[in-house]
Protein backbone atom coordinates (compact mmCIF):
# COMPACT_ATOMS: atom_id res chain seq x y z
CA UNK A 1 0.00 0.00 0.00
CA UNK A 2 1.35 3.45 -1.19
CA UNK A 3 1.82 6.31 1.71
CA UNK A 4 -0.27 9.37 0.75
CA UNK A 5 1.27 12.76 2.51
CA UNK A 6 -1.68 14.86 3.28
CA UNK A 7 -0.67 19.05 2.33
CA UNK A 8 0.04 21.26 4.96
CA UNK A 9 -1.41 24.17 3.87
CA UNK A 10 -5.32 24.29 4.32
CA UNK A 11 -7.06 23.71 0.98
CA UNK A 12 -9.94 26.25 1.31
CA UNK A 13 -8.84 29.78 0.34
CA UNK A 14 -11.49 32.18 0.90
CA UNK A 15 -14.45 32.78 2.37
CA UNK A 16 -16.52 31.69 -0.87
CA UNK A 17 -14.48 28.29 -1.03
CA UNK A 18 -16.05 27.78 3.05
CA UNK A 19 -19.38 28.66 1.77
CA UNK A 20 -18.67 25.75 -1.52
CA UNK A 21 -17.97 23.41 1.03
CA UNK A 22 -20.78 23.96 3.07
CA UNK A 23 -22.84 23.66 0.05
CA UNK A 24 -21.01 20.12 -0.53
CA UNK A 25 -21.40 18.74 2.70
CA UNK A 26 -25.43 19.39 2.79
CA UNK A 27 -25.80 17.31 -0.58
CA UNK A 28 -24.17 15.06 0.72
CA UNK A 29 -26.49 15.27 3.82
CA UNK A 30 -29.33 15.26 1.93
CA UNK A 31 -28.18 12.21 -0.14
CA UNK A 32 -27.55 10.24 2.88
CA UNK A 33 -30.74 11.04 4.15
CA UNK A 34 -32.47 9.99 0.97
CA UNK A 35 -30.11 6.75 0.80
CA UNK A 36 -31.53 5.89 4.87
CA UNK A 37 -35.01 7.06 4.14
CA UNK A 38 -35.36 4.33 1.25
CA UNK A 39 -33.39 1.39 3.30
CA UNK A 40 -36.09 2.50 5.89
CA UNK A 41 -39.02 1.95 3.68
CA UNK A 42 -37.80 -1.35 2.29
CA UNK A 43 -36.98 -2.38 5.63
CA UNK A 44 -40.84 -1.63 6.45
CA UNK A 45 -41.93 -3.37 4.01
CA UNK A 46 -39.81 -6.80 4.27
CA UNK A 47 -41.18 -6.63 8.29
CA UNK A 48 -44.63 -6.32 6.95
CA UNK A 49 -44.71 -8.92 4.42
CA UNK A 50 -42.54 -11.77 6.75
CA UNK A 51 -45.51 -10.38 9.67
CA UNK A 52 -48.64 -11.58 7.20
CA UNK A 53 -46.31 -14.49 6.37
CA UNK A 54 -45.26 -15.52 9.93
CA UNK A 55 -49.32 -15.09 11.05
CA UNK A 56 -51.12 -18.09 10.09
CA UNK A 57 -47.96 -19.85 12.10
CA UNK A 58 -48.22 -17.62 15.00
CA UNK A 59 -52.34 -18.24 14.89
CA UNK A 60 -51.56 -22.10 14.66
CA UNK A 61 -48.77 -21.95 17.92
CA UNK A 62 -51.67 -20.07 19.73
CA UNK A 63 -54.64 -22.83 19.42
CA UNK A 64 -52.14 -25.46 19.97
CA UNK A 65 -51.13 -23.87 23.13
CA UNK A 66 -54.66 -23.63 23.97
CA UNK A 67 -55.57 -27.68 23.44
CA UNK A 68 -52.22 -28.20 25.26
CA UNK A 69 -52.79 -26.42 28.53
CA UNK A 70 -56.52 -27.62 28.61
CA UNK A 71 -55.37 -31.61 27.71
CA UNK A 72 -52.65 -30.96 31.39
CA UNK A 73 -55.64 -29.36 33.22
CA UNK A 74 -57.85 -32.24 31.85
CA UNK A 75 -54.99 -35.22 32.87
CA UNK A 76 -52.80 -32.89 35.91
CA UNK A 77 -53.31 -36.22 38.11
CA UNK A 78 -50.89 -38.03 35.66
CA UNK A 79 -48.62 -35.41 36.72
CA UNK A 80 -48.28 -37.31 40.24
CA UNK A 81 -46.39 -34.86 42.93
CA UNK A 82 -43.91 -33.20 40.36
CA UNK A 83 -45.46 -30.16 38.57
CA UNK A 84 -43.40 -30.87 35.34
CA UNK A 85 -43.68 -33.45 32.84
CA UNK A 86 -40.22 -34.13 30.15
CA UNK A 87 -41.52 -35.63 26.62
CA UNK A 88 -39.59 -36.49 23.95
CA UNK A 89 -39.79 -32.31 22.64
CA UNK A 90 -39.53 -30.56 25.25
CA UNK A 91 -41.45 -30.13 28.57
CA UNK A 92 -45.09 -28.72 29.82
CA UNK A 93 -46.08 -28.35 33.51
CA UNK A 94 -47.44 -25.82 36.28
CA UNK A 95 -44.49 -23.12 37.98
CA UNK A 96 -45.59 -21.49 41.21
CA UNK A 97 -46.13 -17.47 40.48
CA UNK A 98 -45.66 -15.16 43.35
CA UNK A 99 -47.35 -12.11 43.02
CA UNK A 100 -47.25 -8.76 45.63
CA UNK A 101 -50.39 -6.98 45.29
CA UNK A 102 -50.47 -2.97 46.93
CA UNK A 103 -53.09 -0.76 47.56
CA UNK A 104 -53.37 1.84 44.58
CA UNK A 105 -54.33 4.87 47.02
CA UNK A 106 -51.47 7.16 47.63
CA UNK A 107 -52.55 7.05 51.37
CA UNK A 108 -52.71 3.65 51.89
CA UNK A 109 -49.85 2.69 49.66
CA UNK A 110 -47.51 5.64 52.34
CA UNK A 111 -48.83 4.09 55.17
CA UNK A 112 -47.53 0.66 53.38
CA UNK A 113 -44.14 2.23 52.94
CA UNK A 114 -44.00 3.56 56.52
CA UNK A 115 -45.00 -0.12 57.98
CA UNK A 116 -42.02 -1.60 55.59
CA UNK A 117 -39.52 0.61 57.48
CA UNK A 118 -40.64 0.51 60.94
CA UNK A 119 -40.63 -3.56 60.47
CA UNK A 120 -36.55 -2.69 59.53
CA UNK A 121 -37.42 -3.79 55.60
CA UNK A 122 -36.24 -0.80 54.44
CA UNK A 123 -34.19 -2.77 51.53
CA UNK A 124 -37.77 -3.12 49.65
CA UNK A 125 -38.20 0.53 48.91
CA UNK A 126 -36.34 2.51 46.05
CA UNK A 127 -35.60 5.94 46.26
CA UNK A 128 -35.99 8.95 44.79
CA UNK A 129 -39.30 9.03 45.20
CA UNK A 130 -40.18 5.84 47.99
CA UNK A 131 -41.27 3.36 45.83
CA UNK A 132 -41.47 -0.12 46.49
CA UNK A 133 -39.47 -2.98 45.45
CA UNK A 134 -41.71 -5.67 45.07
CA UNK A 135 -39.14 -8.07 43.90
CA UNK A 136 -37.08 -7.62 47.02
CA UNK A 137 -40.51 -7.61 49.24
CA UNK A 138 -41.40 -11.12 48.09
CA UNK A 139 -38.32 -12.34 49.53
CA UNK A 140 -39.70 -11.68 53.07
CA UNK A 141 -41.92 -14.32 54.55
CA UNK A 142 -45.75 -14.38 53.71
CA UNK A 143 -46.44 -12.99 57.14
CA UNK A 144 -44.31 -10.18 56.63
CA UNK A 145 -45.74 -9.53 53.41
CA UNK A 146 -49.14 -9.52 55.30
CA UNK A 147 -48.14 -7.60 58.25
CA UNK A 148 -47.07 -4.27 56.21
CA UNK A 149 -50.20 -4.04 54.44
CA UNK A 150 -49.21 -6.02 50.85
CA UNK A 151 -51.10 -8.75 49.40
CA UNK A 152 -49.30 -12.06 48.54
CA UNK A 153 -50.88 -14.33 45.23
CA UNK A 154 -49.72 -17.38 44.55
CA UNK A 155 -50.62 -19.20 41.47
CA UNK A 156 -49.56 -22.47 38.97
CA UNK A 157 -48.88 -20.43 35.75
CA UNK A 158 -49.02 -23.39 33.05
CA UNK A 159 -45.65 -22.81 30.90
CA UNK A 160 -44.09 -25.41 28.04
CA UNK A 161 -40.55 -25.60 26.32
CA UNK A 162 -39.64 -27.28 22.94
CA UNK A 163 -36.47 -28.75 23.09
CA UNK A 164 -35.29 -27.11 19.71
CA UNK A 165 -32.05 -29.13 19.98
CA UNK A 166 -34.01 -32.71 19.46
CA UNK A 167 -36.18 -31.26 16.51
CA UNK A 168 -32.78 -29.97 14.74
CA UNK A 169 -32.00 -33.47 14.70
CA UNK A 170 -34.67 -34.75 13.09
Amino acid sequence: MTRVRMPDAPALKSWDDVDLTLKEIGECQLAVERIEAEMNAKISDIKLSAEMEAKPHKERIKLLELQMKEFIDENRDDLGNRKTKEINFGRAGYRKSTKIGLPRAAAKLAEVIRRIKEFGMTDCIVQPPEKIDKDNLKKYPESDILKVGATLTIDDIFWYEVDREKLADL
